[in-house]
């Protein structure tokens, strides 16, 4: 059985002895980067809009609707469908699945590296982007992010979302020495709520130079969480 995980050496058989649970709270805490990457992205360069954090999209819509400080409305409307129908395919896709990352799950955090370079790829052509075309960039990030979410959903790694830290800092706090007192999994929700704080801060300053790098750069990092979730199951031993 020389083919077994226990018999593999170098760095594939360690990579492949990494646990499982390790594996996808790092790649989970990944994409939690790659959110802030793109929030920023769609606030500042896609007029005040998030195509993750969807309770953002609700405040900003509810604001807009009475007009308040000229806050837009097609944006955050067409965020929220984009994002709604993006979980639902996901959800369909993974309703059946038996496993926490399957490979259900990579292809579809491939289909959203897929619309993120694809948006990067259409702004790439156009100097600046009149209404129409923003707002279809944002349906198209808004979907990504659904089908993200709904993946890392699945994943189920505790206290990280990938989209946004709320719960996460709820949990810091009401578990911490000042709070409850719970011994817990800080670690992880500290590290989550810095990601996405050096994500979006990565995010505004890619966008000195171009609304099309933060893209890319979000693009490439989802690319390679499909890619390495995908290479560490396959690796694993079946029953």
């Amino acid at each position: 059985m020389s083919g077994t995980t226990t018999e593999r050496r170098g760095p594939v058989g360690r990579f492949a002895a990494v646990p499982v649970t390790r594996v996808h709270l790092l790649l989970m805490l990944a994409l939690t980067f790659g959110t802030g990457v793109i929030d920023a992205v769609g606030y500042l360069g896609l007029d005040r809009v998030f195509t993750g954090n969807m309770t953002g999209n609700v405040v900003i819509l509810g604001m807009a609707i009475v007009g308040a400080d000229d806050l837009p409305i097609l944006g955050p409307v067409v965020a929220l469908l984009g994002f709604m129908a993006g979980a639902a395919l996901a959800g369909r896709t993974l309703r059946s699945t038996g496993e926490a990352w399957g490979g259900r799950s990579s292809l579809l955090l491939g289909l959203v590296a897929v619309l993120m370079l694809g948006c990067a790829a259409g702004l790439a052509v156009v100097d600046d982007p009149d209404h129409v075309t923003a707002a279809v960039v944002t349906t198209v990030l808004g979907l990504a992010m659904g089908v993200q979410a709904a993946a890392a959903r699945v994943v189920a790694v505790k206290d990280v979302t990938t989209v946004v830290v709320t719960s996460t800092l709820t949990g810091l706090a009401s578990d911490s020495a000042l709070g409850a007192g719970k011994p817990g999994s800080s670690a992880r929700r500290v590290a989550a709520v810095v990601l996405i704080l050096l994500g979006a801060a990565a995010g505004a300053l890619a966008l000195k130079h171009s609304l099309v790098l933060g893209l890319v750069l979000s693009g490439v990092l989802v690319t390679l969480v499909a890619v390495v979730g995908e290479v560490h199951r396959r690796l694993q031993p079946r029953d």
